[in-house]
C-alpha cells in the first residue's frame, strides 16, 4: 500500500521573503503584508502572524489594511519567486527523504514515501524530523502521511499538530469531520456545497455521488474517489536537469524479477559511464519505475562515500528489488544520481609496499541500506568527565582521531542512556550499597570498588558549579556486575539530592 506525505508551509511567502533579505528582514513581531493586484485594485496575498492577529486577512484591499492597522508594513508580492523556491525546497526533499517528491503549489509539496520511512525511523520521526529541520531555517511547516494525497493533504491543513501520522486503512474516518476545502476544489464549489447544507468532507461522502457531480462537475467526484484511494493519483515527480539520470523505454512492458534486475545493471553501467564524465561519485541512487497503469513504484539506496563501481552499484539496487511491484508491467526505469559528489580515483596500495586494509564500505552500505543509515554508527570518544557526554554517534567510516578514553578508571560495556533510579541500602557517607533494587529485581552486593568522585562540568550551566556524583563498581551474588553512583556529597545541598542510581552494565 502506497504511503503519500503533504507538506504545508502556511506561511510560505513570508518565510521565503524573510530568508531571502536575512540580516535586512524585518522584526519578527513587524506587522507584515505581500501586497498583489486584483486587476486594478491592490490585495493583500500573504500576512504574517501577528498582522493576522491584529484582524488582517489574506484578500483584502491594501487600503482596508491601511485603515485598520496605520502601521502595518506593505511589501511586493513575489510569486514567480516563491515557485522558484518552492521547487528548490522540492529538490532538497528529494535529496534528503524520498525519490518521488513533487511541488503542490503555492505552500505545500507532496512526498510519496513508499518504502522510504525506514531508512529516517519510521515516519512519525521522519516527519518530526523534516518539519524540525524546516523550523530551524526560520520555515513554518506542517505534515501528515495518509494513504492517499487528498488525505494527507487535507490532515496537513485542518489536523491540529505539526506532525500527523494516518494509520493504513484509517484515512476516511480520519478526514470525514474535516472541512469541505481539504477536498481541493474550488472556492466557489465550497460555497455551493454550504448552501446545500453540507458542512465537513464526511457530510459529503455519505451522499450518492451522481447528483453531486450533475451539479458542480466532474472534479468534485474524482477529489472525492482520489481521497479513498478507489482512483490512483501518481505523484509526478520532480525532475532536474542538473542530475545525473539515464532512463529506459521498453517497448513491451516487463515484470519478471530477473528482467529487472538484467536491466537496473545496465543502467547502472549506463549512469557510471555519465558520472565519471562529469567527475563525480554517487552518494544517492533512486531508481523510479513507471507502471503501465501510470503509477511510481520506486528504490532508494545510499552510499557512506562517494562511489562508481557498478557492479557494488548495482548490487544495491538488486537487493532490493523484492519490493518493486510491478503490477501489470514496468514501461519505463528511470535511474538518478539524487546526491553526488566529487570522486578522484585513487591507486590501490601495493601490499609490497604498504600494509593492505579492508575496505568497509561495500559492507556498510549493504547493512545502511537494509535497516537505514540512522542506526547504523559507531562511538567514538568525547573529551569530558561526565559519563553520559564523553560518547558521541559518528558515521560508521568517518576517519578515527586517535582519541581515547582515560584508562584510570574501568568503564562498562554498556552505558544506559539515561541513568535509572533504584533503591539502595548502604552506610553513609562513603560505602558502597550492600542491597540495591533496579528494575523490581533485589540484589545482594558481594563485591565492591569506589568510589570514583566525578564533578560537574561549570562551565557549561551554572546548575553544575557543585554537583558531584560517587560511581561504584558492584558484584551481586550471581557475578552480574553494574556500574551505580550516588548524587551529592550530604554536605552541600547543591551537590546532589543524594539518591542512588545506575548507570551501566559490565561485561
Amino acid at each position: 500500500m502506497s504511503r503519500v506525505v503533504s507538506l504545508f508551509l502556511p506561511g510560505w511567502p513570508i518565510d521565503r521573503l524573510r530568508r531571502a533579505l536575512g540580516a535586512a528582514a524585518p522584526p519578527a513581531d513587524t506587522r507584515l503584508v505581500l501586497v498583489g493586484r486584483d486587476g486594478a485594485r491592490r490585495i493583500v496575498t500573504a500576512l504574517s502572524r501577528s498582522a493576522e492577529e491584529a484582524g488582517l486577512r489574506a484578500g483584502m484591499p491594501l487600503t482596508k489594511a491601511h485603515a485598520l492597522l496605520p502601521d502595518v508594513m506593505a511589501m511586493p508580492a513575489d510569486p514567480a519567486a516563491d515557485a522558484a523556491a518552492l521547487r528548490r525546497l522540492a529538490l532538497w526533499t528529494l535529496q534528503h527523504y524520498a525519490p518521488i517528491v513533487a511541488s503542490d503549489p503555492p505552500d505545500g509539496l507532496v512526498v510519496d514515501t513508499t518504502g522510504a520511512d525506514h531508512l529516517h525511523g519510521g515516519e512519525e520521526r521522519m516527519l518530526a524530523g523534516l518539519v524540525n529541520r524546516l523550523a530551524a531555517s526560520g520555515i513554518s511547516a506542517r505534515a501528515a502521511v495518509a494513504d492517499t494525497w487528498g488525505a494527507a493533504y487535507a490532515a496537513a491543513r485542518f489536523l491540529a499538530g505539526p506532525v500527523r501520522v494516518i494509520p493504513p486503512g484509517a484515512a476516511q474516518a480520519a478526514v470525514s469531520p474535516l472541512p469541505l476545502s481539504g477536498l481541493r476544489i474550488p472556492a466557489e464549489t465550497v460555497t455551493g456545497l454550504h448552501v446545500l447544507g453540507f458542512a465537513k468532507i464526511g457530510d459529503v461522502l455519505a451522499v450518492p455521488r451522481a447528483p453531486l457531480v450533475l451539479r458542480f462537475g466532474a472534479l468534485l467526484g474524482r477529489r472525492l474517489d482520489q481521497l479513498q484511494g478507489a482512483v490512483p493519483e501518481p505523484v509526478d515527480p520532480l525532475r532536474d536537469p542538473e542530475l545525473t539520470t539515464v532512463r529506459k523505454v521498453f517497448g513491451e512492458p516487463i515484470g519478471a524479477p530477473e528482467t529487472i534486475a538484467r536491466y537496473t545493471t545496465a543502467l547502472v553501467d549506463d549512469l557510471c559511464l555519465a558520472l565519471e564524465k562529469r567527475g563525480l561519485g554517487a552518494r544517492r541512487l533512486d531508481l523510479v519505475f513507471h507502471r503501465v497503469d501510470n503509477s511510481l513504484q520506486a528504490i532508494r539506496v545510499g552510499t557512506a562515500r562517494a562511489a562508481r563501481d557498478g557492479k557494488r552499484l548495482a548490487r544495491l539496487l538488486c537487493d532490493r528489488i523484492e519490493t518493486v511491484d510491478p503490477g501489470f508491467g514496468i514501461e519505463i526505469m528511470e535511474l538518478t544520481a539524487t546526491l553526488a559528489e566529487p570522486l578522484v580515483l585513487q591507486q590501490a596500495a601495493s601490499s609490497l609496499i604498504e600494509e593492505e586494509t579492508a575496505d568497509l564500505a561495500g559492507l556498510v552500505d549493504v547493512i545502511a541500506n537494509r535497516i537505514g543509515a540512522r542506526r547504523l554508527y559507531r562511538i567514538t570518544p568525547v573529551e569530558s568527565d561526565v559519563p553520559e557526554r564523553s560518547v558521541q554517534r559518528v558515521a560508521p567510516l568517518s576517519p578515527d582521531d586517535g582519541a581515547t578514553w582515560p584508562g584510570r578508571w574501568p568503564r562498562p560495556a554498556r552505558l544506559l542512556a539515561r541513568p535509572e533510579p533504584i533503591e539502595v541500602m548502604a552506610l553513609l557517607p562513603d560505602h558502597p550499597p550492600a542491597f540495591f533494587t533496579w528494575r523490581g529485581v533485589r540484589r545482594r552486593v558481594k563485591r565492591a570498588d569506589g568510589p570514583e568522585r566525578i564533578f560537574g562540568e561549570w562551565w557549561k550551566r551554572d546548575a553544575e558549579l557543585a554537583a558531584v556524583r560517587d560511581y561504584f563498581q558492584v558484584e551481586d551474588e550471581a557475578g552480574e556486575r553494574f556500574w551505580l553512583f550516588r548524587s551529592g556529597d550530604e554536605a552541600q545541598a547543591a551537590s546532589g539530592a543524594g539518591r542512588w542510581f545506575l548507570h551501566g552494565v559490565f561485561a
